[in-house]
């Protein structure tokens, strides 16, 4: 069968077509179609998502999304379609809140014909919820004009089943020479128990799994996730927005080079008897040792801060790994998944990789690729394929920027 999925959680407009086979224990995708429209440059200026310039943005992006990755999975075909008053109607209720997306997404309809896809999964949650609402509408309205089943998915479900997710090598053989091949993915037999670290710019949490798409919380953040964190001490040091690849570049300059001065840095609740964090504390600590190091008679020199960069990735690494190791003891976990944007950060992934080679050797450590890291529509339609696995398909839902996973 073949998915249709729509990710506007925060700033990436997204959305890839997959194709899908297989059950729970073994599922096979081929990306047919993927599109993706990243806001990045738009919000650096905010040091950050300004979420009605976000909103604003899905609205404008969608329907060329829509029709590149339509194009890209060879499922748009051009042909002028008899769209009823009462259908239209319809239509611009649904897409009340984005007048101007209404009208453009009718346009386009009008002259395609209907694509051969089976299901429309969306991210219902959690985000910032005017963003959200508009891949919600969005994808009301394609599922009424398209007449497809719809998908609610959760954001942070997409992340963990694309951590799982292992690529598949391409096929030597092709019956097209000149058509170049989809990228396979596949879902094995993961071993139960499933413990995921979550870790992005809007969650920082331990979440166990002990069977498919049944999770238990283990621990959270108290206060600042561990993306924001990142972004806010990058702002603390001049550094341009999104924060966590630019301190990940300095303290990797620090570390090959090596020099002084070094600096020490809590880490919270590291020895605690719990599985929560806390970020807000090493953040005032990073602000007191910036306004102390300005202060000194050497004043705040580039290597500082490099070394201040280094000191911070080290203590949220500290942090994250020793929380996860107990909860591994603990659970009794046997993969261990890292999702969300921060997953992509090189030391994170180097030190997991490490630890988890000499203290659990028996865990499977999954992290997503780079592509699948970030927010993106194929996650989402990973998670689409196993919610309609279970037929699980709705119309009357809403945008919950705090959808718990639980």
């Amino acid at each position: 069968m073949k998915i249709l999925a729509i990710e506007t959680s925060c700033d990436e407009t997204a959305i890839a077509i997959l194709e899908c086979s297989g059950d729970s224990k073994s599922a096979t995708f081929s990306i047919l179609g993927n599109a993706l429209i990243s806001q990045i440059d738009i919000h650096k200026e905010y040091g950050g998502v300004f979420p009605a310039l976000a909103k604003r943005e899905h609205a404008k992006n969608l329907v060329p999304i829509l029709e590149a990755a339509l194009e890209e999975a060879e499922l748009l075909k051009e042909d002028t379609q008899i769209i009823s008053e009462g259908t239209r109607a319809k239509i611009s209720e649904i897409l009340a809140r984005e007048p101007g997306l209404c009208e453009v997404f009718l346009d386009f309809i009008s002259e395609s014909e209907r694509p051969d896809i089976d299901a429309i999964a969306v991210t219902q949650g959690p985000g910032l919820e005017p963003a959200l609402w508009v891949g919600i509408n969005f994808a009301k309205a394609l599922a009424t004009i398209w007449n497809k089943p719809l998908i609610a998915v959760n954001h942070m479900e997409g992340h963990i089943l694309a951590a799982l997710a292992q690529q598949e090598a391409p096929s030597t053989k092709s019956e097209e020479p000149n058509k170049s091949q989809a990228e396979k993915l596949k879902i094995e037999n993961p071993q139960f128990p499933i413990l995921a670290l979550l870790i992005s710019g809007g969650h920082t949490e331990l979440v166990l799994m002990r069977e498919w798409l049944n999770y238990e919380l283990v621990g959270e953040t108290r206060d600042d996730a561990v993306g924001e964190a990142f972004d806010k001490v990058a702002r603390m040091l001049s550094l341009p927005y999104p924060g966590g690849p630019e301190i990940s570049k300095l303290a990797e300059e620090f570390r090959l080079s090596g020099p002084t001065p070094k600096f020490s840095l809590p880490r919270p609740m590291i020895h605690d008897n719990n599985f929560d964090f806390s970020f807000a504390g090493l953040k005032t600590a990073v602000m007191n040792l910036i306004k102390n190091e300005s202060a000194s008679a050497t004043g705040f020199s580039e290597t500082k801060k490099k070394a201040i960069a280094l000191e911070f990735e080290n203590a949220v690494t500290d942090v994250l790994w020793h929380k996860t190791s107990r909860a591994l003891e603990e659970t009794g976990a046997q993969t261990l998944v890292i999702g969300g944007g921060v997953s992509a950060n090189t030391h994170i992934q180097r030190t997991f990789i490490e630890k988890i080679k000499n203290d659990h050797p028996q865990v499977d450590l999954r992290i997503p690729s780079a592509s699948l890291s970030t927010d993106n529509a194929v996650m989402i339609a990973l998670a689409g394929y196993y919610r309609y696995l279970r037929n699980e398909f709705s119309t009357d839902f809403k945008a919950n920027g705090n959808s718990p996973l639980i």
